[in-house]
């Protein structure tokens, strides 16, 4: 055997959308979703408030970071720790090198060189370090000058990061910052020499000083003033001062990392937030375009085909509820259209009938002449009045039966109450005609919520048409028991049955088996609405021959069952 050919871009329509597998508005709405693409930010507001919402966030926390700037108040902190060490590591080396006993003096080296003993520091670039007296007086200095490279220690990293976006948004960032926060004193003139000499005098009484200022590059320095103690008193000041903007740098390379990732995570949250928006905004849209196609095009005329929503209700979110929400509630309108469509038709046809015995009792009329034929025709033409005047009243009642359904609110009452009531109204009507009447009702009351007075036009409907049925000596049992969860009412009869034919369309509308002398009493609506009525309460009804139980399917019925079911 030969494989067929497999058929390529074909779609699996199933359910209500067999109905129009090609229909303009199908194509209509396919034709939105090519123009839209993928993603489209520019006409999607959801989309964009999506996009814009996640990068706001992001964009609030990476300036949260940067305003608190935790990094730069570690690595001051770490500075000014060493720094301060330091500086006692330099005092404690004059400290050793003091006599004991003897005088000595800083200014003129006697006993000690302090000239000679910074020379021998290897101070790091830019670090300047001073020896003052006790009277304050600059004893010595030195200056940290770059090391050659045959110096260089090995492991150690020298040189920044590339800093370009921190440089470009440096400017933004300092002045935002200077705006929001208060920043360190900016000196005009500075001067390393007399900003450490501000420490001096604090220091010389035995506590270590540190002061932070910039300078007017706006450049970071740090001064640490540190005494020299001998034999308990100061002696004098060793005082240091930082390479200017050496903790900038450190800064600014942090920075950058900082934002490097900040337009790293700018990227991935703008993919991640167009793919959000396409998993949201695109079935919406398609939704919105099914709805906005059906709505444009039936406001002109009526649509060549149906509208098809987008069949999302596989997905397990809101997005599915609502698609298939809308699904059903297309499928549930068509179905009443159609339904109005039939109705409309039904009615056309019903009344066709008494209209057409009208007009032929009415032509006939005009040339009768004896006066028995006249009365004959007076009478068709009045019980097709009649008639005609019966079909239209239960024809308004059933048109109006869906509206008043909906708006009437439930309420709970006693069915046993009700049903009591019922069979003491009409059980006299049946005794009257000869037919004996049997109730078999629950002596407890019933409680259901429903609408009473729709579920009493149901049996009163349901008992006057056995009544109808049966004949002089026939017998009509009305009975309800409680099933669990359902109550069932049944109205048994033992008239003519009902034919094996007619058991699927009694509760089609305008069906009417009837007798000869019966025709035309009945409009055929009387259990269409009592089904509609059962329905409408969550219940079923249905109608079956009374048949002995050995008895033959084919055989003579017994008579005829109705059963009601509602749902407690």
């Amino acid at each position: 055997m030969r494989q067929p050919k497999q058929k390529k871009n074909v779609d699996i329509v199933l359910g209500d959308d067999w109905v129009a597998p090609q229909t303009v508005s199908s194509l209509e709405v396919r034709a939105k979703r090519a123009r839209r693409g993928l993603i489209s930010i520019n006409r999607s507001p959801l989309a964009r408030k999506i996009v814009t919402f996640n990068l706001l966030a992001l964009i609030i926390l990476v300036s949260g970071v940067l305003y608190l700037n935790p990094f730069r108040d570690s690595l001051v902190a770490q500075r000014e720790i060493g720094l301060v060490a330091e500086s006692e590591l330099i005092a404690d080396v004059m400290e050793a090198v003091l006599p004991a006993t003897g005088s000595f003096s800083l200014i003129t080296s006697e006993g000690v060189d302090p000239g000679a003993l910074l020379a021998g520091l290897d101070l790091q670039e830019g670090a300047i370090v001073y020896v003052f007296d006790r009277n304050e007086n600059l004893v010595a200095t030195a200056v940290g000058k770059a090391r050659d490279e045959a110096s260089q220690i090995e492991g150690l990293q020298v040189g920044g990061r590339n800093t370009i976006i921190t440089n470009f948004l440096n400017s933004i960032f300092e002045g935002l910052a200077n705006l929001l926060a208060p920043s360190m004193p900016v000196v005009e003139n500075f001067d390393p020499e007399e900003n450490v000499r501000g420490l001096i005098g604090g220091t010389l009484t035995g506590k270590t000083r540190v002061l932070t200022a910039l300078d007017p590059t706006g450049s970071t320095i740090f001064s640490v003033a540190t005494p020299i103690m001998h034999n308990g008193r100061a002696a004098g000041v060793v005082a240091m001062s930082s390479a200017a903007g050496e903790i900038d740098a450190l800064v600014l390379s942090e920075r950058e990392q900082v934002l490097q990732m900040f337009v790293i995570a700018i990227l991935v949250s703008i993919g991640l937030s167009l793919v959000l928006a396409s998993t949201i905004a695109n079935p919406l849209s398609d939704l919105a375009a099914a709805a906005e196609v059906g709505r444009d095009r039936n406001s002109r005329k009526v649509s060549p085909g149906r509208v098809r929503i987008p069949d999302l209700s596989a997905r397990p979110d809101e997005i599915g509820r609502l698609s298939g929400a809308l699904r059903g509630m297309v499928s549930a309108l068509y179905d009443r259209i159609d339904a109005n469509e039939q109705f409309a038709a039904d009615v056309a046809h019903e009344i066709k009938n008494p209209l057409a015995s009208l007009r032929s009792a009415v032509g006939t009329l005009r040339i009768a002449k004896r006066d028995d034929q006249r009365n004959k025709l007076l009478d068709v033409i009045d019980h097709d009045v009649r008639r005609l005047d019966r079909l239209v009243s239960d024809i308004s009642n059933a048109s109006r039966l869906d509206s008043e359904l909906v708006k009437e609110e439930e309420e709970a009452f006693d069915l046993t109450h009700m049903m009591v009531n019922i069979n003491d109204y009409l059980g006299a009507e049946a005794k009257g005609k000869g037919i004996e009447f049997i109730s078999d009702l629950p002596g407890q009351p019933i409680e259901i919520q429903g609408l009473e007075a729709r579920l009493a036009q149901v049996f009163v409907n349901l008992i006057s048409n056995a009544i109808s049925f049966c004949d002089e000596g026939d017998a009509i049992r009305v009975w309800a028991r409680k099933r669990e969860n359902r109550i069932l009412v049944v109205v048994e009869d033992t008239g003519p049955g009902i034919p094996e034919q007619a058991l699927t369309k009694i509760f089609n509308r305008f069906y009417t088996s009837r007798p000869v002398g019966q025709f035309g009493n009945n409009s055929g609506l009387g259990l269409a609405i009592s089904k509609q009525i059962v329905e409408a309460h969550g219940g079923v009804i249905w109608a079956e021959n009374i048949r002995p139980t050995e008895a033959d399917i084919m055989s003579e019925p017994l008579g005829a069952r109705f059963v009601v079911g509602i749902p407690v």
